[in-house]
């Protein structure tokens, strides 16, 4: 049997306010391709299928068109379960029909097995799924003091529990996989993935996972990665874009296990190219961003650019670095010369000089340019007539 984990899509998901749609399409497409020519008999969503639970319109028809293909309409059994970022109740509201068309769609935890028959490889898949388990989701108050340590422990509790009890319907015929979306202690996170563990409160421990299971697909942290510490192949497939510049230089990818009952599972890492990369600038002065831009550097790519500068960027230099190139998400200065500014008044010194010390404090070290300081210079002058 051919599995392949994905997780992260979070559709709908912007870039400070620069829709990110064209590009999901585009790495759903490849992936869609990938589960095409690898043969793949099951597909794991690990959740976070959207990045908030009231996703637009166009997120959540690219989804269902997505789960359409994945499963070649009903052809290929695909399996979601909600993340943090997703409505458990939203997801589950598309759970009946989707299952005439070999979907599965999991809102809230359950520790129910899923027995699904995969006609493809002639085998029977035993998936443990367990959707975000939060405290409201559980619907249990786990702790009632404010123990950040007690909450810890009875969260890993409660977690080792439905893994157990899952484990107890494991079946050494079938293949048995895990699948959950949740925080897993000494993995790798970055800035775009929400919290979810309060301080490490939501932490599980590897020993939580069930002992039957064969292979543990999960979902929230970005960065492929596996799970340390497990005493059975786990791992988090990552998002298949990258979300924040923390993550720039990542490889995305989706993870392809082959197995078989009764057997280790051959685990893979599928690497994907869809997607305009993350990617951070230093430059040293204007002279060389616009060099730059000019042979082509990163084309394609969103860029958080940090420029060394004796004075501030007007705003003409600004609008022209992001008419020359649309990819810059961040344009920030980086003063080079920071001189301590006295806070003594000297009735000699003339007001331009002050308001020049003045603009140096504020701003960190940059000069402002002859045009800001006339415009002070004019609102001076017209306080004064008043």
């Amino acid at each position: 049997m051919r599995i392949l984990h994905t997780a992260d899509w979070h559709l709908g998901k912007t870039l400070e306010g620069r829709s990110r749609l064209p590009e999901q399409e585009a790495v759903i497409d490849e992936i869609v391709e990938i589960v095409q020519k690898e043969n793949i008999d099951v597909v794991l969503l690990a959740g976070d299928a959207f990045d908030t639970v009231n996703p637009p319109a166009d997120a959540e028809k690219l989804f269902y068109e997505a789960l359409s293909r994945l499963s070649d309409y009903g052809k290929r059994h695909v399996a979601v379960i909600a993340g943090n970022h997703d409505h458990p109740g939203r997801l589950s509201a598309a759970a009946p029909i989707a299952e005439k068309h070999a979907i599965t769609l999991l809102g809230f935890p359950t520790d129910r097995v899923q027995q699904i028959y995969v006609p493809s490889s002639d085998e029977t898949l035993m998936i443990g799924a367990l959707p975000y388990p939060s405290e409201s989701r559980l619907n249990e108050l786990l702790a009632e003091e404010c123990d950040e340590a007690l909450l810890r422990a009875r969260y890993d509790e409660r977690i080792r529990a439905i893994f157990a009890k899952m484990n107890e319907s494991f079946r050494e015929d079938a293949v048995n996989i895990a699948m959950s979306h949740l925080y897993v202690a000494g993995g790798a996170t970055c800035d775009s993935e929400r919290p979810i563990e309060l301080g490490g409160a939501y932490t599980v421990s590897p020993a939580s996972f069930p002992a039957q299971a064969q292979y543990v697909a999960l979902g929230h942290l970005h960065r492929p990665q596996d799970v340390k510490h497990a005493v059975m192949p786990a791992r988090y497939s990552g998002s298949p874009l990258a979300y924040s510049f923390s993550e720039a230089g990542y490889s995305k990818s989706v993870t392809i296990i082959d197995v078989q009952p009764r057997c280790t599972p051959i685990i893979s890492e599928y690497l994907l190219s869809k997607g305009r990369p993350l990617v951070k600038w230093r430059a040293e002065g204007l002279a060389q961003v616009y060099r730059w831009i000019e042979e082509g550097r990163d084309r394609g790519a969103w860029i958080d650019l940090e420029i060394d500068v004796e004075q501030s960027l007007t705003l003409e230099e600004t609008h022209r670095l992001r008419k020359l190139y649309d990819g810059f998400v961040h344009i920030r200065p980086n003063y080079l010369k920071k001189e301590e500014v006295t806070r003594e008044v000297h009735t000699d010194v003339p007001i331009e000089t002050l308001f020049t010390r003045f603009y140096e404090r504020q701003t960190g070290g940059g000069k402002p340019s002859e045009e800001i300081v006339q415009l002070f210079l004019q609102l001076v002058a017209e306080e004064d007539e008043q």
